[in-house]
């Protein structure tokens, strides 16, 4: 197979995890025989300072170019000027929606030999494997936004449409594995969730009835995430819930830097990052966590380009990896010698290709 893959370094250790994804990544085209073409450009902090915008034109074109597009992360305190009328994160919320991606998968999956990583307790944390979609272009992110210097205000907005979509992914997805949908929201509040409960309650009766749904309101998820979190399967939420909820879910692998995520629209070409941020203090260190990237582009194989065997082949690696002791800094334990960015890669590629 010959494909074309944007990548999107960004900010921070955002050009350092993509490296190793994208050393992975030729190791797989090695093993399978594919070609896989890399164009590099800039979105974030780094094309504001080459060219004034967080998400240039080029970057746009060669996004749309291609078959799938590879980010490492967006932001730094140099561009964390509350007052900035450009910033980082702009970039990263427009691309998301010149590729029409309204629909981000996070898998949260526990290792065996992991469990001691995570700072809750071996038992409550052993067999999790969760499917996180969240919905990722409406709500609070992009509804209306004013400022004055006595008041402020973000409106949380979604239509019926966007909530059948992301929610017949989220069915798809289960019916493939345990079919049970958590949908959290917050219907005792909000009216956003109210619509939400009942368009989701209406496209998994009437499209996937063998689904059983279960309601939950988004305070008692963040609690049952940490009691109970082998008891969910595919977990459904809007935007802004889901990204906290995420971020939470990190804690039970044991580091935002182990949690990859793939952003899927209608088309073919979707964009795939890590979970965690740009991390500026550890930047130019060698010792990022490049593991969550490596899940993502495992995942790039898998939704954008149809190789299913390849990116099982990397998921399977990755876990190698980590069972034979490779330990970033982030999840390193007394009983484990810490490597870097460049050993953890390294690791990853010779479990690869034994």
């Amino acid at each position: 197979m010959k494909a074309r893959i944007a990548v999107l370094g960004g900010d921070g250790i955002g050009p350092e995890v993509t490296a190793s994804a994208v050393r992975v990544l030729e190791a797989v085209a090695q093993r399978h025989d594919h070609e896989f073409q890399y164009v590099e450009t800039l979105i974030g902090g780094a094309a504001i300072d080459a060219s004034g915008s967080p998400l240039p034109s080029r970057t746009i074109d060669a996004c749309r170019s291609s078959d799938a597009v590879l980010l490492g992360a967006v932001g730094g305190p140099q561009w964390s000027d509350p007052a900035a009328r450009v910033r980082p994160e702009q970039g990263l919320l427009e691309l998301r929606r010149v590729l029409g991606v309204f629909a981000n998968l996070r898998p949260v999956r526990t290792i065996p030999e992991m469990l001691d990583a995570s700072p809750l307790r071996p038992e409550v944390v052993r067999d999790v494997d969760i499917m996180v979609v969240r919905e990722l272009t409406g709500g609070i992110y992009f509804g209306r936004k004013s400022r004055t210097a006595h008041e402020a205000e973000d409106v949380c907005s979604y239509t019926a449409q966007e909530i059948e979509r992301v929610t017949r992914v989220a069915g798809r997805l289960a019916m493939d594995r345990r079919r049970h949908i958590v949908s959290v929201d917050k219907a005792n509040v909000l009216e956003t969730s109210r619509l939400w409960r009942t368009v989701v309650e209406r496209v998994l009766r009437e499209e996937f009835p063998e689904v059983r749904l279960e309601h939950m309101l988004v305070d008692a998820a963040a609690m049952h995430l940490l009691r109970r979190p082998a008891s969910f399967d595919v977990l459904l939420t809007e935007n802004m819930f889901g990204d906290i909820l995420t971020d939470e879910a990190s804690m039970l692998v044991g580091s935002l830097g182990l949690l990859p995520s793939a952003s899927l629209g209608s088309d073919r070409v979707g964009l795939y990052e890590p979970i965690h941020g740009s991390a500026p203090d550890i930047a130019g260190r060698g010792i990022a966590n490049p593991i969550g990237t490596i899940l993502s582009a495992a995942m790039l194989l898998r939704h954008s380009l149809g190789l299913e065997e390849e990116a099982a082949s990397v998921e399977a690696a990755v876990a190698t990896a980590l069972r034979r002791g490779t330990r970033t800094a982030d999840i390193a334990t007394p009983e484990w010698i810490t490597v870097g960015s460049q050993a953890a890669t390294d690791a990853v590629i010779a479990a690869l290709l034994d």
